[in-house]
């Protein structure tokens, strides 16, 4: 699964099958006995795209099967769960506290399997535009459509790669950069190379009036530390083969489509435009949430970084 610059996916495969097992952990959060978040939709887009890596998160069964070939996986499927249900809530509450200020312009970029649109109680007024690719969008729209749901603000559809003019399809599909709006950017920058990342967050930040909010989960120090990387690799390696043996799917290599490259520091970046700035590691946000990273795992877990900000000036 090698990138390329004008590389395309559908939703089972390369950066969209990122999206499913975003999904299947949301699935097994809702359906746990005491869930952080809800997500009446991620099963929903299981079923749709049938069986994949991502069933074992899903799956008790097939994770036992799995876990019986390969010890560690079981701790690791739940550890993914643990991670999801707080980036969820992380950015559920991002979006609700910017709808209680006010903000009623919501961007989702690299919206994916994302349901905000549909499970969030928005205000009256509030815009909900969701960017990605095409296939992607047809697909989460189609199986929404098929079982009912309706959204529950007004959704524009901005079919496009970020690596375009997403701004000028943005503005085209009515946002309005004199107002403030409310954007989040999650499970996507480490899927970036560096300077896409700058690009990215500068057209952010063009497109953001003052009073405007901002959410990212970037990489943190130390991510691309070669002994880290490595293990992780093999990690992966290892719960990629157990998973092969009781899943009839191609299993994705996931770990080739991050780009391990030394990157801006996000906070600084904004504090010197003018964003007031507030981050958290991953095992803060654990704490937060009353979650716990076993002990062991945090020297395979990619170092990950929480930023919310709001633009002062």
């Amino acid at each position: 699964m090698v990138r390329t610059d004008d590389d395309s996916w559908e939703i089972t495969q390369s950066v969209g099958s990122t999206a499913l097992g975003v999904a299947a952990a949301r699935a097994a959060e809702t359906e746990s006995e005491n869930p952080l978040i809800t997500d009446p939709f991620a099963r929903v887009f299981l079923d749709a795209a049938g069986e994949g890596m991502w069933t074992l998160y899903a799956n008790p069964s097939l994770l036992a099967q799995a876990s019986a070939i390969e010890p560690e996986i079981a701790s690791r499927a739940q550890l993914m769960v643990d991670f999801m249900a707080t980036r969820t809530a992380f950015f559920d509450e991002f979006f609700m506290g910017a709808a209680d200020a006010g903000v009623r312009q919501v961007v989702i970029l690299a919206s994916g399997l994302d349901a905000r649109a549909w499970r969030l109680p928005w205000p009256d007024g509030t815009v909900v535009y969701e960017l990605d690719q095409p296939k992607v969008l047809d697909f989460k729209n189609a199986t929404l459509q098929e079982h009912g749901a309706r959204p529950t603000a007004r959704l524009v559809n901005v079919p496009i790669d970020l690596r375009q003019d997403w701004p000028k399809a943005l503005q085209d599909a009515g946002f309005d950069p004199s107002r403030p709006s409310v954007w989040s950017a999650e499970g996507l920058v480490r899927y970036l190379p560096a300077q896409a990342q700058d690009l990215l967050f500068e057209r952010i930040a063009a497109l953001s009036a003052p009073g405007s909010r901002l959410a990212s989960n970037v990489p943190d120090k130390g991510f691309i530390d070669p002994e880290l990387v490595q293990r992780q690799r093999d990690e992966m390696q290892r719960m990629r083969a157990a998973a092969a043996q009781v899943v009839a799917a191609d299993i994705p290599a996931v770990e080739d489509l991050w780009y391990p490259e030394e990157r801006t520091s996000l906070s600084d970046w904004l504090r010197e435009r003018g964003w007031e700035v507030s981050a958290t590691d991953f095992p803060e946000l654990m704490a937060r949430y009353n979650r716990a990273v076993p002990n062991g795992s945090e020297h395979t877990m990619p170092p990950t970084l929480f930023v919310s900000a709001r633009r002062l000036t």
